[in-house]
C-alpha cells in the first residue's frame, strides 16, 4: 500500500485519521483511554534501522523507494486526541492524526496494539475498582500474559485506580507502587510452616503478609500470630470460599488480639467477585488474570480510519462497518452538579460551527503532537488518575452498575432532529446513541450494544452532529 502511493504520487496527499471504537464490548457502558503516553513514545521512536531495512529488503518486502523512503521516515505531523484516563463512548474520536498519507498511515498498527489493549486493560480496571468500594486492589497479572504487556497491564491499572502491581519492572519505568506476598512455594519449601512464616517475618518484619492457606487455613491463621504476634500486616488466602474464610478469619484474628490485622484475598477475581464481597471483612484484592485479560473483552476494538483527504471528508459504506467523514473533536456537556450529560461529536474545519458550550461543558481532545514533537506539560500518570476518579464520579449512577447496558443507537425523530439541529452540516446521519440508558441495545451508525433493562433517567447520551456531505 505505502510503495503503491509512492510510486502514484498520493502518498504526499494531506490525511486525517482517527481512532474510535463503533461499539462497547457487551455490557459495558463506559470506555476508558488507556495507552496515549506509550503511543506518543512509539511516534517519537518509530524509525527504521538498516538491519530492519536489510530484512525488509532481503525478503523483496518492498521497493529501493519505499526503502530509501523508509530510511529517513520521521512523523511530522499533529495529533489530537483524548487523555489517558478519559471515558469514551463508540463514536468517540479518540485519537486524531494529520499528516501526509504515507507517515500517517504506517503508525496504524502501533497505535491500535497500543490503545486497544491498554485501553481494554483500563476500563476492566476502572470496573474492579468501583466495585472494590475504596479498598485496595493489587495488580498481580503478570504470570497470565506476554512480559511485556505485564508492563503495560501494570500501568492502565494503576491509572484505572488499583493500589499497586506486583511487577518490579512496571514500578521502575512509570514508579509505580509495588507490593505483592510470598508463594506457596515458599512455605513448601520449608520443614513447617512455622519456619517459613518465622523466616519471613524475620526478613520482613511483623507488618508483612502471611499466606495462610497452604494447609489449612485456622491453623496457618493460629500459627501466623504466634509468631507475628498481634501486630501481624496482614494474611493472604488465594483459595476456597473466599467470602466465607474472610469471615471466619476475621472471627479468628479478633479472638486472637490480632483486630488490626487486613485480610487480602485472591484467586481467579474479577469485577462481580469483588462486588460479592463488598460486604465481607475483606480489606484488599490480588488481583491476576482477569485483569490482563480485560475481564473477557481483551480489547477495546478501536479501529483506525481514514476519514479526509486534501479537505475532502471520506467515509467507509461497508455494512456493519461504516465510518462518518471529516474531522471531528467531542464536547462534553454536564449539569452544574458534575453530572455527564451527553457527549456531542461535531465536524470542525471550514463551513463548521462547533456547539455551544455551557459552563460546566468542556471539549474532550487535547493538542498532543505538533509538528512532530509532543506538546510540552502534557497530564502525567498522577494526573490521568485522578482525571478517571472525577469521571468515574461524573458518571450517572446507572453508569457504575455492573449489569448490561451498553448503548443503543436510534434515528432522531424529525422534531427533535429539528431541536437538536441534527440536520446541521457535519459528520453523520442525525443518529443519537444513547449511552447508558434504554430499554434494548440497538444498531445504528455509532454501534451496537449488547442490550438489558435499564433506568430511564441519568443517561449520558453520544450525539452526531449532522448529515454526510
Amino acid at each position: 500500500m505505502l510503495a503503491s502511493a509512492l510510486r502514484d504520487g498520493t502518498a504526499e496527499r494531506r490525511c486525517v485519521f482517527e481512532a474510535f471504537t463503533r461499539r462497547l464490548p457487551d455490557g459495558r457502558r463506559y470506555g476508558v483511554v488507556g495507552g496515549t503516553e506509550r503511543v506518543l513514545e512509539a511516534i517519537e521512536n518509530f524509525r527504521f534501522d538498516e538491519a530492519e531495512l536489510e530484512r525488509l529488503a532481503e525478503d523483496h518486502v518492498v521497493d529501493e523507494t519505499t526503502l530509501s523512503w523508509l530510511r529517513d521516515y520521521r512523523f511530522r505531523g499533529d495529533v489530537d486526541g483524548y487523555p489517558e484516563g478519559e471515558l469514551y463512548f463508540p463514536g468517540s474520536p479518540l485519537l486524531t492524526v494529520r499528516g501526509t498519507f504515507a507517515e500517517a498511515v504506517i503508525l496504524e498498527t502501533v497505535i491500535l496494539s497500543i490503545m486497544n489493549h491498554d485501553s481494554a486493560i483500563a476500563a476492566a480496571a476502572a470496573r474492579m475498582v468501583s466495585a472494590a468500594n475504596g479498598r485496595r486492589i493489587i495488580e498481580m497479572g503478570s504470570r497470565r500474559t506476554h512480559e511485556e504487556s505485564a508492563v503495560a497491564a501494570a500501568r492502565a491499572a494503576y491509572l484505572a485506580g488499583f493500589t499497586a502491581t506486583s511487577n518490579l519492572e512496571a514500578g521502575r519505568r512509570y514508579r509505580i507502587p509495588t507490593a505483592g506476598t510470598s508463594a506457596h512455594s515458599f512455605t513448601l519449601l520449608h520443614d513447617s510452616e512455622r519456619a517459613a512464616f518465622e523466616s519471613q517475618i524475620a526478613a520482613l518484619g511483623a507488618d508483612t503478609t502471611l499466606l495462610v492457606d497452604t494447609y489449612d487455613i485456622s491453623r496457618g491463621i493460629a500459627t501466623a500470630v504466634e509468631v507475628a504476634g498481634p501486630g501481624l500486616g496482614a494474611v493472604r488466602i488465594d483459595s476456597g470460599d473466599v467470602g466465607v474464610l474472610a469471615r471466619q478469619a476475621r472471627e479468628q484474628l479478633d479472638s486472637l488480639g490480632a483486630t488490626g490485622t487486613r485480610i487480602v484475598v485472591s484467586g481467579d477475581l474479577d469485577e462481580y467477585a469483588i462486588a460479592s464481597l463488598r460486604a465481607e471483612p475483606v480489606d484488599g484484592y490480588g488481583v491476576g488474570t482477569s485483569l490482563v485479560t480485560g475481564s473477557g473483552a481483551p480489547t477495546a476494538g478501536m479501529v483506525y480510519k481514514l476519514t479526509d483527504v486534501e479537505g475532502r471528508p471520506v467515509a467507509k459504506r461497508s455494512t456493519h462497518k461504516e465510518s462518518r467523514g471529516g474531522t471531528k473533536s467531542a464536547l462534553r456537556r454536564h449539569k452544574d452538579t458534575g453530572t455527564a450529560l451527553e457527549e456531542v461529536v461535531f465536524r470542525t474545519g471550514r463551513g463548521f460551527e462547533d456547539p455551544k458550550a455551557g459552563p460546566h461543558d468542556r471539549v474532550v481532545p487535547i493538542p498532543l503532537v505538533r509538528g512532530g514533537e509532543r506538546v510540552e506539560d502534557l497530564p502525567t500518570l498522577e494526573d490521568n488518575r485522578e482525571r478517571l476518579r472525577h469521571a468515574l464520579v461524573s458518571l450517572p449512577w446507572e453508569g457504575l452498575k455492573l449489569s448490561s447496558g451498553s448503548p443503543r443507537s436510534r434515528r432522531c425523530s424529525r422534531r427533535r432532529r429539528r431541536h437538536e439541529r441534527c440536520g446541521a452540516r457535519a459528520a453523520g446521519r442525525g443518529r443519537a446513541a444513547r449511552l447508558l440508558r434504554g430499554r434494548r441495545a440497538g444498531r445504528g451508525r455509532w454501534g451496537r450494544g449488547g442490550g438489558g433493562d435499564l433506568p430511564a433517567r441519568g443517561g449520558v447520551r453520544v450525539r452526531a452532529r449532522g448529515r454526510h456531505p
